[in-house]
């Protein structure tokens, strides 16, 4: 297979997994919970209570949606927080994995010669891996300060992944505990969808590292 191949491959992927993890930033409806809609009632009504990593918002049977935008940094959840620090930090990483890997690609004309171009697209690649890598200290250090379990997020071993772990455990333990509102929320679209983004992401850098891997160890093109 071709070099330029595996990294035409890669550079759609990662930008189709970046796009994915952008775009969850911006979406609805991390955590839902409904109330009402049992069966037996006389009237059946369905409202739900949900939330984004901005605002907090409650839609009633009539779609009327009442929303509560989140304070000022220093006033919001410390999950919440976290979970954005770390995609943020995840989309950041991964723009200058894109300016690498577009530097080393060996379809294009810039970055200069082969041995340059190689280590400038093996570090993109990185740079996407670990956009998806680096996330799981900051997570445990969240779940160790909150005094829950620590397996579901030291496990995570992704930036963006970590987001979501952390998100998704902070959700599952309310599921558990609902507290005095008795309200057991669930995952919403965007954790799932961030995750196969986080995914695409890595698996793009993985392509990367892989195409060059042969030639920076001594070995013939592919």
């Amino acid at each position: 297979m071709k070099i330029r191949v595996v990294q035409i491959w890669g550079f759609l992927m990662t930008v189709l997994g970046w796009i994915f993890v952008a775009c969850t930033l911006a979406m609805e409806g991390w955590k839902i919970a409904s109330v009402g809609g049992m069966g037996g009632s006389a009237i059946i009504k369905v409202a739900w209570h949900w939330t984004s990593l901005w605002r907090s918002c409650f839609t009633d049977s009539t779609a009327v949606s009442n929303c509560r935008d989140f304070p000022v940094l220093w006033s919001v959840d410390g999950n919440v927080q976290i979970v954005r620090a770390l995609l943020m930090s995840a989309l950041s990483l991964g723009v200058l994995g894109f300016v690498l890997s577009l530097l080393g690609m060996e379809c294009t004309y810039i970055g200069g010669k082969e041995p340059s171009k190689y280590r400038k697209i093996y570090t993109g690649g990185w740079c996407h891996i670990v956009s998806g890598n680096d996330g799981k200290i900051i997570g445990t250090f969240y779940v160790l300060s909150m005094k829950l379990s620590t397996i579901c997020i030291s496990r995570t071993g992704v930036l963006s992944t970590s987001g979501y772990g952390v998100y998704a455990q902070n959700v599952s333990a309310i599921h558990v505990d609902p507290g005095p509102t008795g309200l057991q929320f669930d995952l919403g679209t965007p954790v799932f969808l961030g995750l196969v983004g986080s995914a695409f992401h890595m698996t793009g850098g993985a392509f990367y590292l892989w195409s060059v891997c042969t030639p920076l160890c001594g070995g013939q093109k592919m």
